[in-house]
């Protein structure tokens, strides 16, 4: 199956847990090691303030290995956690 960037950021992202919808593949910023190329995962920023313009400082990332399944229309996965509890190797 072929599959195109710009099809996967159109998917949903849904926690399979409680079934909350986090946005769109679009809204988010992929985490990858730069020297291996591996997939760390993704950040999402919330966003608030008028119009949603001003991100918020509490950032969720998506660890990769959560990703559970990727859909016709949705990508699921387990759980998020903090942007500020990843360690990431520089």
């Amino acid at each position: 199956m072929k599959l195109l960037l710009s099809e996967l950021a159109q998917k949903e992202l849904i926690q399979v847990k409680d079934g909350v919808r986090y946005g769109l593949l679009a809204d988010t910023d992929l985490i990858f090691n730069g020297e291996t190329g591996e997939i760390i995962g993704l950040e999402i920023k919330k966003r608030t303030g008028l119009f949603g313009f001003k991100n918020d400082a509490s950032e969720e990332f998506i660890p990769w290995e959560e990703i559970v399944l990727i859909g016709e229309h949705r990508i699921l996965f387990g759980k998020t956690s903090r942007m500020d509890e990843v360690y990431l190797d520089e």
